[in-house]
């Protein structure tokens, strides 16, 4: 089984940064697709950033439009950890976040929810105006 922990979230004044981490227990998979999703209150949970990998090629990254720019995800497979770092953060990104584990290498499917077959229990991310 599959454990993913998510770390770093909290509050922030309107410009400041966080870094999430997401911690992955359990087994250990040589291709994934690990993705950032964020749910505010009476929304949907939308995708935030991606990162892709198949073990011998850079990984391929991907990002919503709202965050390009400002948000950076990378890897430490040392660790099993996937991060996101959050600059620039504005009120509207306020929300809880999710890291999800998609146990196969498609970079094409990473901004759907419903391909990843681990999640995390989220960790809120406030920004004040």
């Amino acid at each position: 089984q599959v454990q993913l922990v998510e770390s770093g979230g909290g509050l922030v004044q309107n410009g400041g940064s966080l870094r999430l981490s997401c911690a992955a227990s359990g087994r250990i998979f040589m291709s994934y697709t690990m993705g950032w999703f964020r749910q505010a209150p009476g929304k949907e949970r939308e995708f935030v950033a991606a990162l892709s990998w198949n073990g011998d090629k850079a990984p391929i990254t991907d990002y919503a439009d709202s965050v390009k720019g400002r948000f950076t995800i990378s890897r430490d497979n040392a660790k099993n950890t996937v991060s996101l770092q959050m600059n620039s953060l504005k009120p509207d990104d306020t929300a809880v976040y999710y890291c999800g584990l998609e146990s196969y290498f498609t970079p094409s499917q990473a901004m759907d929810p419903a391909k990843y077959d681990y999640w995390g229990q989220g960790t809120q991310v406030t920004v004040a105006s």
